[in-house]
């Protein structure tokens, strides 16, 4: 009897583990790299965060937030013609395998209503949200770096000077 109580509980606690494992592998299945927030001046409102973002699987984006903004969006920037025109994306799809870049000037996180300013050298808490191809929701929580430039760039690129503060949500 002893034995088969003992077979149940290491069969139980393998279920367990197993389980935990698949939470945990739905959590960190989107691969994020170069993550940084850009600073901010007294006054104001609203400032992007960008990073590197690879999903094996394939995912989606499908929401940010943050304690330090009152809104936090995905957004996309692009030419229309001759006019730059922004605007906030339900979704961001992660094709499988294939690395989706967000950097000024092109899709990107919007941090609006920010709750202070946002100084160099610090960091600030941005929590993403995706959907793998099953539909399944998990969290990916970081703390950015705040820079004026992308960490290791010389230069901020020529488009990363747009304003956010006139958009109106």
């Amino acid at each position: 009897m002893s034995l088969i109580r003992t077979t149940v509980a290491l069969a139980c606690l393998l279920s367990a583990v197993a389980l935990t494992g698949t939470a945990f592998a739905q959590t960190a299945s989107v691969k994020v790299e170069g993550a940084w927030a850009r600073a901010t001046v007294q006054g104001q409102k609203g400032t992007g965060a960008f990073m590197k973002l690879t999903a094996p699987e394939g995912a989606k984006l499908v929401g940010a937030s943050s304690p330090a903004a009152g809104v936090a969006e995905v957004h996309e920037m692009k030419m229309d013609g001759d006019v730059m025109k922004m605007r906030a994306l339900p979704v961001l799809d992660l094709p499988a395998g294939k690395t989706v870049e967000l950097k000024p000037g092109g899709y990107h996180i919007m941090l609006l209503d920010l709750k202070a300013p946002l100084a160099k050298d610090t960091t600030v808490p941005v929590t993403l949200t995706f959907k793998d191809a099953k539909g399944a929701e998990s969290k990916q929580e970081l703390n950015l770096p705040v820079a004026t430039t992308a960490p290791g760039a010389a230069a901020a690129p020529a488009a990363a000077d747009h304003q956010h503060g006139a958009h109106k949500h």
